[in-house]
């Protein structure tokens, strides 16, 4: 979590320019600032270096959960709008941020007054860009009804592009990297008990396929798990580790 400075270019355009962030205490799925005099004595701070830029809104994070706001995070979106109402609250989803794009989202609350009467909270935003399509999980937790999106655009320097293409990026030589003596033999434990288990489900489920008409063969497997797919799957995974590490094996042999 942190704070965003910028400014308000126009009616409908918000640029923000840099951010810092803020001590700040939550769950996976909302955060809260704990240091309320921070913010002042960073802007003295920054004041001080020539900084002229001002607070327009706050960011945090959503690991994995998608772009939304939690009833915490429309909270603390309030106490921002108080100071500012054209203020903005941008999540962003770095788990689901890779080879090269950015989930990110602005949001704005929707004054309930306004709600009431039938007056559009749109009409102070920028009518520039699309918006993205929402999320079944954000209209769960309140868009369109307690909070709206704006729509956002950013932009990526040649080096900031590649290093999102390359997150999550295996090397050649991860091909090569050995596992130590006692994980190998003990993953070949694990993989070869499973084998049994499987084995012993699909003998028994060929067994009972004997017994079955036609029509129920067809909703055979359908809610459960099918012995025969993970079986292969198994050997598979377990045959390819094994040819890895005894190439590895050699190679380092050959090497060292």
């Amino acid at each position: 979590m942190g704070l965003m400075l910028g400014e308000f270019i126009d009616d409908y355009t918000v640029r923000v320019v840099d951010v810092f962030a803020m001590p700040q205490s939550g769950t996976g799925v909302s955060v809260e600032a704990i240091d309320e005099a921070y913010q002042a004595a960073m802007m003295e701070m920054l004041k001080q270096t020539g900084r002229a830029e001002s607070v327009v809104g706050w960011y945090h994070s959503h690991p994995g959960f998608g772009c939304w706001l939690s009833s915490v995070d429309i909270g603390t979106q309030q106490a921002f709008e108080r100071l500012n109402s054209r203020a903005v609250a941008v999540v962003i989803d770095p788990i689901q941020s890779v080879r090269g794009k950015v989930v990110i989202d602005a949001f704005r609350l929707i004054d309930s007054s306004s709600a009431m009467s039938g007056v559009e909270p749109r009409q102070s935003t920028s009518n520039i860009g699309q918006l993205h399509k929402p999320s079944i999980q954000a209209l769960i937790h309140g868009l369109n009804r307690h909070y709206y999106s704006i729509a956002i655009d950013y932009r990526k320097n040649q080096l900031e592009e590649k290093m999102l293409l390359n997150l999550n990026k295996k090397q050649w030589s991860h091909g090569l990297a050995l596992d130590s003596f006692d994980t190998h033999c003990s993953g070949n434990q694990v993989a070869a008990t499973k084998m049994l288990k499987l084995a012993e489900s699909y003998t028994k489920s060929v067994q009972e396929e004997q017994k079955l008409t036609a029509e129920q063969l067809k909703t055979r497997h359908v809610g459960k798990q099918d012995p025969k797919r993970h079986l292969e799957s198994t050997v598979v995974e377990l045959m390819s580790n094994n040819i890895v590490q005894a190439l590895g094996t050699a190679v380092d042999e050959q090497a060292l």
